[in-house]
Order: structure tokens, then C-alpha cells, then sequence
């Protein structure tokens, strides 16, 4: 007797129903609940996902809204990359699913063949990205920070990934060993001539890709949180526009880079130009939606790794 055949909707919510399940860790009673179905009919989806073949680590069908999303986001904003996983329901600071995307994308350049360079940033979500890395050799790459691997206080900056990616990938890595911001811009030039790290400059304005994160600028701000700055400088930075930061450089809504003596002390290497690199940012949720609209809105990046809901809140601001 013939197998029946699946619909491809089914096949959608079965590989909607094994990403929530296996990826996003959920329950099946909380996918029931999110996808308005019963618990039988959610195990059955988890169990149709793993017979079909649609389960090995992660999921491997593509589920249509992601890939449609996806490729909104890429005509409306002409963006070189864009890649949308599913909204872990009830979790907006949760980012194992971008970070596995992000992962992905990564290895995906490290594997080419033809030498390249690739500029990394910091934060969160994208060091999650880079635990998520099969061990790679790749000697012919050079993989370079754009921002400085020494905290506030003088220690190594726990979310500067580039030491953990060394671990993970054989390349030549180029550490930036500078904070992320000095006392003034003439300490900063100063440092900024050293042979050594001058060389290292170079290198990030010649990447061909780069990877970041992008920090909001409210109370859980990243460079707060971390001790980078004050809480009356955080509101200062507000006062002056600020939505967002890349690598320490603080943006407005438009995507401007705000100028004054806080831009003037920030040791981090410039944004490569997205005129000549794939500059992709690994982001996603209701407090980072201003920032990742004025990164894109400003063209300080051409390709996002993000959720649907952020996808839909991008895509419904710009009706």
C-alpha cells in the first residue's frame, strides 16, 4: 500500500513543531499552546519532524514564513543577506536560534576556498554564535576584531569572541588589545599608531565580511551593563539621539554615528563600509528594533540574522 502523501503545510508546522521542540528546548504542551493545537497533535507534529527526516541537530526543512520574511526583508530594505529562524514564544531575550544561524552562516564563509578576511564584533548573541561552531581549519582566512578585548576594569572583555573563535577555528587571528574606549582622542591616536595595531586597523578596513551584534540604549544597554559607561552618560547618549551601538560606536535613529567626545575616545576599529563588505548583524527583539532599524535605515549594515517577530516589526514600520 502506497505512504500517504504529506502536505507541505503539514510539513511546515512539523518542522515549525521540531524546531520549537528540539532547538528552542519548549515543552510539547507550551508548542500546543503556541500553535493553538492539542498536545496529541503536537506530538504527533515532533514525531512527523524525526520520521521524516527533517531532524538530525537541527531542523533542516526550511519553514516557508521564515524564508518568505526573509526575502521581504531583502527587497525592501536591499540587503545582501537576510536569514529569519522561528519566534521562540514567551522568550525575547533567548537566542539560541540566531546564534545557530549565525553559526551557520560563518562556517559557510570559513569554508570557501579562496582566502578572505573576516571581521568580528562582540556582544552576547554572537559569542553564542561562535560556541556554536564545528571545530574548522581554514589557515588560508584571517579572522580580525573590530573592538578591544580589555574591559573596563583592566581584565580580558568577556563577550570579545575572538579568543573563544580561536579555540574553535584554525585561522590566523588578529586581537585588537585595546579597551573599547580610552580617556581622550589623543590617547586614542596615539594608540592607534602603534605598528601593531595600526596593522591590525588595516586588516579590518580590507575585511570581506563581517559579523556583529547590535546593543540597545536603554536601561539594559550593553555598554552599561558591562561598566563601559555611567548611567549619566548613557542618558546623555539618549539625550543626543542614541538608539543603538556596533562595536561601541553609538548610532541615532537614522543610522548617523553621533559625534562628540564619546566618539572621539572609542578605541574600536571603524565599521567596515558596507559599500565594499557583507557587513551581517545577528539581532533580534522588541528592544534592539530601534537599533536594528537605524543600522539598516543608515546602511551601517547590508544583511541581519533574526527572528520572525523582529522580521514582521521591521517589515510593518516600513508599510
Amino acid at each position: 500500500m502506497p505512504r500517504p502523501t504529506i502536505s507541505a503545510d503539514r510539513m511546515d508546522d512539523a518542522a515549525r513543531a521540531g524546531w520549537l521542540y528540539y532547538v528552542a528546548g519548549k515543552t510539547q504542551d507550551e508548542i500546543a499552546r503556541h500553535m493553538g493545537i492539542s498536545r496529541q497533535a503536537a506530538q504527533r507534529l515532533v514525531s512527523l519532524a524525526m520520521s521524516s527526516g527533517l531532524i538530525r541537530v537541527t531542523v533542516e526543512h526550511p519553514i516557508a514564513r521564515c524564508l518568505d520574511l526573509a526575502a521581504a526583508l531583502t527587497d525592501r530594505f536591499g540587503l545582501r543577506r537576510a536569514e529569519v529562524v522561528p519566534t521562540d514564544p514567551g522568550s525575547d531575550g533567548g537566542v539560541v536560534g540566531i546564534a545557530e544561524a549565525g553559526a551557520g552562516e560563518i562556517e559557510r564563509w570559513l569554508r570557501q576556498a579562496d582566502p578572505l578576511v573576516l571581521a568580528i564584533g562582540t556582544g552576547r548573541t554572537l559569542k553564542a554564535a561562535v560556541d556554536h561552531l564545528p571545530p574548522l581549519s581554514c589557515p588560508q582566512h584571517r579572522v580580525v576584531s573590530l573592538t578591544g578585548s580589555v574591559g573596563p576594569d583592566g581584565s580580558a572583555a568577556y563577550y570579545n569572541v575572538i579568543f573563544s573563535m580561536a579555540e574553535t577555528v584554525e585561522a590566523r587571528h588578529f586581537p585588537l588589545p585595546l579597551p573599547v574606549y580610552v580617556s581622550s582622542s589623543e590617547e586614542r591616536a596615539l594608540m592607534h599608531a602603534q605598528p601593531m595595531i595600526a596593522a591590525t586597523l588595516a586588516l579590518a578596513r580590507a575585511t570581506d565580511v563581517v559579523f556583529v551584534g547590535i546593543g540597545e540604549m536603554d536601561e539594559t544597554a550593553p555598554l552599561f551593563l558591562d561598566g563601559f559607561i555611567s548611567r549619566s552618560e548613557l542618558s546623555d547618549l539618549r539625550a543626543g539621539g542614541a538608539v543603538g551601538e556596533i562595536c561601541g560606536w553609538v548610532f541615532d535613529a537614522e543610522g548617523r554615528f553621533l559625534q562628540g567626545a564619546r566618539q572621539e575616545r572609542t578605541a574600536s576599529a571603524p565599521i567596515p563600509s558596507s559599500d565594499r563588505a557583507v557587513v551581517i548583524a545577528l539581532a533580534k527583539g522588541r528592544k534592539k528594533l530601534p537599533g536594528i532599524r537605524a543600522a539598516i535605515r543608515g546602511g551601517i549594515v547590508n544583511g541581519l540574522i533574526t527572528d520572525e517577530a523582529t522580521a514582521e516589526a521591521l517589515l510593518a514600520a516600513q508599510a
